[in-house]
């Protein structure tokens, strides 16, 4: 039985299991597997004349392994190849699973949270945490979810979750996914995951998946997608991918986004992580090697129209969808590009927001230098007032992330200081780095272990050392301060959650930047942040205000309740008076203590 209407890959229908490929160079195509003795001939699909080949086989069943038999055209090779859709697969070397797309939800009423409240927590699976109930003794999807608690009650209400589809072996960082319906076997396979969201959306933690469109492979791609039906020109990859120049990247084969099925194939993918209440978010892989040959910025003679379109109408197809609600797209460019996030009917690719490099690298830079007299507050206020269009959330800005940190390039507090992460100086220039993070106008992120002074460079097979979150836990405690008062926790700080914002004093002899935050003004919304980059304290710094009367100390990075061995340098609460400073109608003493930020809100 043929029909256009069946969906591709295995799925169970009214009597048994429908298959269903697309092999547009094969003479036949057959499907082997449990439910036929894997016979290669005995069940065979028929031709739809679209280049797609289909069945139903009534005594297939859920949980059933199987592989596509797929005969070429032209040479008649006989090849065997798991299904490029496969949901579920027993590895990236093995079998196709017939998989289950049932689940029983149960945070049916879950809403990701608004952008400008959001806090991104980004996380790699297999080192997050350890699952001793496994016999790789590595992170699952269950060993995360135990860990959930943690996060909720540091104030993160998103993860964004390193990539996920089934990659070859079980240590990877995820990004040479094999099969991309598929997700990871040795994390928990499908129904692991659903778990995991599942229960994340009952902590009130949104879900954002990190997806790799822009390569696939390059390992373990003969079982699937490379020349799936045995055609290929110059040498190449077959009908998911460039087979001329164009195929290139620096990861792996990069696919043919000129091809419609092609398209609908990574169209399909993301959207069957937002369906039924999947997860709330997508963070797109390397959006620069999508749009340009040679992933770069502006070089349009090697542009790719193709690339642009496919993210034009992926983002298109996700907005309109009814579930999509307040979930984001977020692209990882690293190039600048205000297109990613400029809507599709103006010529841009319709993204949410971005990753932030002018951010990344001027913060960390500002804080990694090792001379005070180096450091420069321009590039502070440059990256604090950076925004790509109109709307500041769309940027997603942040001081570590798993590219900053891996490949034996350290986490701040170590290029802090190199071989002592844990002395004064990384500690305090560490979590000034952090403060800016949260108080600047954007969606925050960091990255796993970061709240504890993680120090080691991120490993794929290496776990986070839990002991820091009791040895660093004071550290733990100012990160979580921050984050709710970026949240608006106690209802004094809305400003942190608003569009706007004025650098309104720049002191780059003395290295002090102060920056005021608000969205309507006035008590408990109005916040002014002070950030000291250099080595010495300040008993009264005169500044100016936006208004008049009392400003409240929130938070002093200078506690020693945070570290012992941090000063304690008292922060005063302010009382502005009359008298303009700084384009500003009052004016007031701050006292600050060295490498410290101080933020200041009114009752």
């Amino acid at each position: 039985m043929a029909t256009a209407r069946l969906p591709r890959g295995a799925f169970p229908a009214q009597q048994g299991v429908s298959f269903r490929a697309w092999a547009p160079f094969a003479s036949q195509v057959y499907v082997e597997g449990d439910f036929n003795s894997w016979s290669k001939t005995a069940t065979a699909l028929n031709s739809e004349g679209n280049g797609y080949w289909s069945t139903i086989v009534p005594n297939a069943q859920l949980g059933d392994e199987y592989k596509f038999v797929v005969v070429n055209r032209d040479t008649g090779e006989v090849l065997e190849k798991n299904d490029t859709y496969a949901r579920e697969v027993t590895n990236s070397a093995g079998n196709s699973v017939v998989a289950d797309p049932d689940f029983s939800w149960t945070a049916t009423d879950f809403v990701t949270p608004p952008w400008n409240e959001m806090v991104v927590y980004e996380i790699h699976v297999g080192s997050f945490t350890v699952d001793q109930s496994t016999p790789i003794k590595r992170g699952t999807f269950r060993s995360l979810a135990t860990k959930l608690p943690y996060l909720r009650d540091l104030g993160i209400n998103a993860i964004e979750v390193m990539p996920s589809g089934e990659f070859p072996t079980d240590v990877s960082l995820g990004y040479n996914v094999a099969y991309p319906f598929a997700i990871e076997s040795s994390y928990g396979g499908p129904n692991g995951f659903r778990q995991l969201i599942d229960a994340a959306h009952q902590y009130g933690i949104a879900v954002i998946l990190d997806v790799v469109y822009n390569h696939f492979g390059p390992s373990d791609l003969d079982g699937g997608l490379r020349r799936f039906d045995g055609w290929s020109e110059n040498n190449g990859d077959g009908i998911y991918f460039y087979n001329d120049w164009r195929y290139v990247t620096e990861w792996g084969p990069r696919p043919d986004y000129g091809r419609p099925e092609v398209r609908q194939y990574i169209q399909e993918n993301a959207q069957r992580w937002c369906d039924t209440r999947y997860v709330d978010g997508l963070r797109w892989d390397a959006t620069n090697t999508i749009r340009n040959v040679y992933a770069k910025n502006n070089d349009p003679d090697h542009d790719l129209a193709d690339g642009w379109k496919l993210m034009q109408e992926i983002n298109d197809s996700l907005a309109a969808q009814p579930l999509w609600n307040m979930k984001i797209s977020i692209a990882e460019d690293m190039k600048d590009n205000e297109w990613l996030t400029k809507h599709t009917r103006d010529g841009g690719a319709g993204f949410d927001s971005q990753w932030d490099a002018s951010f990344v690298h001027s913060v960390r830079q500002s804080v990694i230098t090792p001379r005070d007299e180096d450091r420069d507050m321009n590039s502070i206020a440059n990256a604090l007032m950076h925004r790509y269009n109109w709307d500041v959330f769309e940027r997603v800005i942040y001081s570590e992330s798993h590219d900053e940190v891996m490949n034996g390039r350290a986490r701040v507090p170590e290029d802090i200081w190199p071989g002592n992460a844990g002395s004064w100086y990384s500690k305090k220039r560490s979590t000034l780095a952090a403060t800016l993070v949260f108080t600047a106008p954007a969606i925050p992120m960091i990255f796993q272990g970061q709240e504890f002074l993680e120090d080691g460079w991120f490993q794929d097979s290496k776990a986070l050392d839990w002991s820091k979150e009791w040895k660093h836990a004071g550290i733990l405690n100012l990160y979580r301060d921050l984050i709710h008062l970026r949240r608006n926790w106690f209802d004094n700080t809305r400003g942190l959650r608003s569009q706007s914002i004025n650098v309104f004093h720049i002191n780059n002899s003395d290295k002090l930047i102060a920056f005021h935050r608000w969205g309507n003004g006035g008590p408990h919304d109005d916040v002014i942040v002070v950030a000291n980059f250099a080595n010495r304290s300040y008993d009264c710094y005169n500044l100016g205000l936006p208004r008049e009367g009392s400003w409240r100390v929130r938070f002093n990075s200078d506690w020693s309740g945070y570290s012992a061995d941090f000063g304690n340098h008292p922060s005063y609460d302010i009382m502005a008076h009359a008298g303009s400073k700084d384009g500003l109608p009052f004016n007031g003493c701050v006292s600050i203590g060295p490498y410290t930020a101080v933020i200041l809100s009114q009752d």
